[in-house]
């Protein structure tokens, strides 16, 4: 369901108002049992697709990365948040040094997004190679993994950090009423780390509204452009 925020009535006829997304996580659960098992049917079939064909060229970034920055695993692993706050091992090809986890209180006071999130443009603790296969998401394709294991769908909103989810309120915890996604409204953007938490909260909760096989593959079509005019960080 659809509202209108109210921030107060002097100040919410000066400034434009927001469109709030509220569910019922009962009912979410309830409609839409066609769409879910042919989405999860989807995924399966997609994401072993991908891992078959990608092979090769995900053992040679493999090496890429660890030739250019020996001394961890290429394979990065972290937990993220999924569906109904289960915590689940999230994959990417590392784009950072391998110590970058105990570095992040160095450069937390240069984040670039409000709210929970820490993106850095120009952080200083990704790699050579890193800032190349993220600015194309070649660091993504690790998570076919997660979308065939069943923690991520290949559109849904992206899985939060548990720190990031412990500052969510009821509004943002919404965003765990569904499996978490490879791709999203958000992650199609081209100013996409100029946007506000809010911005994105909402764009989130719009998908979750409006989802259906129609909307997933317009998603999967425009991700690929975004991919091919590097929208990436």
């Amino acid at each position: 369901m659809e509202v209108d925020s109210r921030q107060g009535s002097a100040v919410a006829s000066a400034v434009p108002q927001r469109k709030a997304y509220w569910f019922d996580r009962d009912e979410i659960l309830r409609t839409k049992r066609f769409y879910w098992v042919g989405r999860r049917a989807q995924d399966i079939f997609f994401s072993l697709l991908a891992l078959i064909v990608l092979a090769i060229p995900m053992l040679i970034v493999a090496l890429v990365i660890w030739i250019d920055s020996p001394g961890a695993s290429p394979i990065f692993s972290q937990n993220r948040v999924g569906r109904d706050g289960k915590v689940f091992k999230f994959y990417k090809f590392r784009s950072m040094v391998p110590n970058a986890e105990a570095k992040l209180h160095e450069v937390l006071e240069q984040n670039e997004m409000d709210g929970p999130v820490f993106k850095m443009k120009n952080d200083p603790r990704i790699t050579r190679v890193g800032r190349f296969i993220r600015k194309t998401s070649i660091d993504e394709l690790p998570q076919l993994i997660n979308i065939l294991k069943g923690d991520m769908s290949i559109v849904g909103p992206r899985p939060a950090l548990p720190r990031e989810v412990a500052e969510y309120g009821e509004y943002e915890m919404q965003r765990l009423y569904v499996t978490p996604g490879l791709t999203c409204y958000w992650q199609i953007q081209p100013n996409r780390n100029e946007l506000t938490f809010d911005e994105w909260m909402d764009l989130d909760l719009k998908y979750i509204q409006d989802r259906s096989f129609w909307l997933d593959w317009k998603l999967i079509i425009l991700t690929v452009v975004a991919v091919l005019k590097m929208y990436g960080e």
